[in-house]
């Protein structure tokens, strides 16, 4: 998310959204089915290790969501949730964040994960399921227009996914759409202290990570 004097995150960037929709989804469908592979951002439990995740909260989620972990930062750090709440994650991957949130709220509670690549969808869903989580779902759905009713959420979460959309206000203004009135917002992305030269924002391999 580019930040700084003269260069506030308010515009849109004019970039082509169907090919950079198409490459990051390319990009994190490779995280899902290769996480192994090596790639130019930290992945997997080493990631989670760096973002101080606690042991407890791992302790949860399954193997194969967390070796597809590909965050920016630990939405968690900024408080944990209560039993009973009701869960957006935006961009939820591999169902990491899904998954700490879904044993934080409790079987009263309820987590839906959204996010736009298959891969990471069907790897959530085979994830969660092995958990033996039952209250928390993922559906197929952009950070820009959410699947999820007005007011639904006590809390949204989300981690390095407001970056990668060229339209952040329209992020932030779904995000205050399924909230309820003194929901709260717990984000995990990049910041960047200087103004991005234009080049560089229509340069679709500088928001695929």
């Amino acid at each position: 998310m580019a930040w700084g004097q003269g260069n506030s995150c308010v515009g849109v960037v004019n970039i082509d959204r169907d090919v950079l929709g198409r490459e990051i989804s390319k990009e994190y469908a490779e995280v899902a089915t290769n996480p192994d592979k090596g790639f130019h951002f930290h992945t997997g439990c080493h990631l989670a290790g760096l973002l101080e995740y606690q042991e407890t909260w791992l302790e949860q989620v399954s193997e194969g969501a967390l070796e597809s972990f590909a965050g920016t930062g630990n939405p968690f750090s900024l408080g944990v949730l209560s039993p009973g709440e009701k869960v957006v994650d935006i961009g939820s991957g591999a169902g990491i964040d899904s998954q700490i949130a879904g044993w934080m709220v409790g079987p009263e509670g309820r987590v839906t994960g959204v996010d736009m690549t298959p891969a990471m969808l069907e790897k959530a869903r085979n994830a969660v399921a092995e958990s033996g989580l039952s209250n928390v779902e993922f559906v197929e759905g952009h950070s820009e227009s959410l699947p999820v009713s007005d007011g639904w959420a006590y809390v949204v979460i989300s981690n390095g996914v407001v970056n990668l959309s060229p339209d952040k206000m329209a992020v932030f203004g779904e995000m205050f759409r399924v909230l309820k009135p003194c929901g709260r917002l717990q984000i995990g992305d990049i910041l960047v202290n200087i103004p991005v030269p234009e080049k560089a924002k229509l340069n679709v391999y500088f928001w695929t990570g």
